[in-house]
């Protein structure tokens, strides 16, 4: 069993049934793209409803970022 620790291995960050880290996928994403999956990860263990409205802000913001290019 892994100890918690709030900066270096967070709970809500290591939860996940597959034992992976939230980071170690989202170091592979862009900005906005990493924060959405990192609030989608963490919703069921920290900030549930809020956490979810984060991830579609950050979500809603890459489509219009997106839209805008030619």
């Amino acid at each position: 069993m892994s100890v918690s620790d709030p900066v270096e291995k967070p709970s809500h960050y290591t939860a996940h049934p597959s034992g992976v880290e939230c980071i170690t996928i989202t170091e592979h994403m862009s900005f906005l793209r990493g924060n959405a999956m990192k609030y989608l990860w963490r919703a069921d263990h920290k900030g549930g409803l809020e956490d979810l409205r984060k991830a579609r802000w950050y979500i809603d913001r890459e489509i219009a970022n997106l839209e805008k290019k030619p």
